[in-house]
This record gives C-alpha cells, structure tokens and sequence, in this order.
C-alpha cells in the first residue's frame, strides 16, 4: 500500500522511527499475524511518545483512513489476547 503515515513535527526522529514501527505493527496484525508481546510493546512505546487519548484518537482516525486498520480495534484485540497468542485482524 502507497499512503503517508500520521506524524507529528513535534516529534525527534527516534519517536517518528518508533511511531512507524508501530504502525508496521498494525499493519502486520491485519496482514499477517504478530505475537501479542510483541504488539504490546510496540503500541507500550506509541503510549510513551502519545499519551493523551485525544491524540491518540486523531491519530487513529487518521492512520484507518489511509490504511483502513484500525489502532483502537488492534489494541483492543491484544489487550482481550492470552499471552503468548498471536493477533490477527484477518475476517
């Protein structure tokens, strides 16, 4: 997929590396599958650099817009997960 990932200028280039890894970590839950604690600590670190709810939630809306994966619903479903499962958001 060709689309531009949600950044913030606020951000150091070691943030905007991690955002984006994080995002592949999305990405990789609706393509594939990702282990749960690997999941967990990619979105742990997204936390760190965005820990507000609303701009979590802007960035979430932004991110599903252009990619249609949802952070909330991955999270959601990581959260809900045992631990050593794998998520996938496949239907």
């Amino acid at each position: 997929m060709e689309y531009q990932y949600p950044l913030s200028m606020d951000w150091s280039t070691e943030e905007i590396i991690d955002v984006v890894k994080f995002y592949e970590a999305v990405e990789k839950a609706y393509e594939k599958t990702i282990e749960r604690e690997e999941f967990m600590s990619q979105y742990k670190r997204f936390k760190e650099i965005v820990p507000g709810k609303a701009e979590e939630k802007t960035i979430d809306k932004e991110f599903q817009e252009m990619s249609g994966y949802s952070i909330y619903r991955t999270q959601k479903r990581a959260r809900e997960a045992t631990p050593g499962d794998k998520i996938s958001m496949k239907k």
